[in-house]
């Protein structure tokens, strides 16, 4: 009986031994298979950070470019200061000048009513006006 209960704790760690070496394995397969995603994760990010990377690198080249366009637009704006200075100067002489015209056109007017005043009392003053000179 001692044999039997012998072969009985042998058998017992046998298949405690199978079992355990069993879950080992699997444990062992789920890590392998977690890492072997994560790997393929991190190739993915890596990829996506080259692609990126071409893309910004095209950007880069595109605001260089930008930078030397408008460079280029400030020196030749740079040029054309003068004749904005030369305009405003022109736009306020015809201010000035349109001010001038506004008063003159006042004085004729008045004027032409005082001369428009006088000849309308010369010719109440006078009944018998003379005809006019012969052309």
């Amino acid at each position: 009986m001692a044999e039997k209960e012998e072969n009985q704790r042998q058998s017992n760690r046998d298949d405690l031994a199978e079992s355990l070496n069993d879950l080992f394995t699997s444990v062992f397969a789920m890590v392998k298979s977690e890492l072997r995603g994560s790997n393929n994760h991190l190739e993915l990010v890596e990829k996506m950070n080259v692609r990126v990377a071409e893309e910004y690198k095209g950007y880069g080249d595109v605001a260089s470019g930008l930078r030397v366009f408008v460079e280029q637009l400030k020196s030749k704006s740079g040029s054309f200061d003068v004749y904005v200075q030369q305009i405003e100067t022109i736009e306020q002489q015809v201010t000035e000048f349109e001010a001038v015209i506004s008063m003159l056109d006042k004085y004729v007017s008045m004027l032409e009513s005082k001369l428009i005043h006088s000849v309308a009392s010369s010719h109440n003053h006078n009944p018998n006006p003379s005809p006019p000179p012969p052309p």
